[in-house]
């Protein structure tokens, strides 16, 4: 299933469909299609035809998945449409890059990956320690230079 809702999501910005393809409207759909693409029903109406082709292909498996993993796919649906399409693009390549791993090394790459994620959130979360502003230290130096010369005395 973790396979079927990759290859979902990574469909909705491959070529396949005719470039005249016939847009249709949220009223349109089926009640499952609509429950699985819920989170664009705001934006549908204004997607061209072809995104909107790839992204009902991704509506036939939806049924087949349990609660949990309808969840994940409308979250990963949400992320996905936030994208810009520099951001998906270089999605798509990560994809087609790590479909090239061997099947025996995809788990130690996934690791990998999520040990990077985890260490680069953990650095965001690290309160940032501010240096001086340098008109503030050259304020200071003559203070601390006036003390050494009255401790001299």
């Amino acid at each position: 299933m973790r396979k079927l809702l990759i290859a979902a999501l990574w469909s909705f910005g491959l070529a396949g469909m005719s470039a005249n393809a016939v847009a249709e409207s949220w009223r349109s759909l089926t009640p499952v299609q609509q429950e699985a693409l819920a989170p664009l029903a705001q934006e549908w109406d204004r997607l061209p035809g072809q995104q909107q082709q790839r992204l009902l292909r991704t509506t036939k498996h939806y049924l087949q998945l349990n609660n949990e993993q309808k969840q994940r796919f409308r979250e990963r649906l949400v992320a996905w449409s936030k994208l810009t399409p520099q951001q998906r693009e270089a999605a798509r390549k990560k994809y087609r890059a790590f479909s090239k791993v061997p099947a025996e090394q995809r788990e130690q790459v996934k690791q990998m990956v999520k040990q990077g994620a985890e260490n680069k959130a953990k650095k965001a979360e690290e309160p940032k320690t501010e240096e001086p502003k340098a008109e503030e230290s050259k304020a200071e130096q003559p203070k601390a230079e006036a003390t050494k010369t009255e401790e001299r005395q």
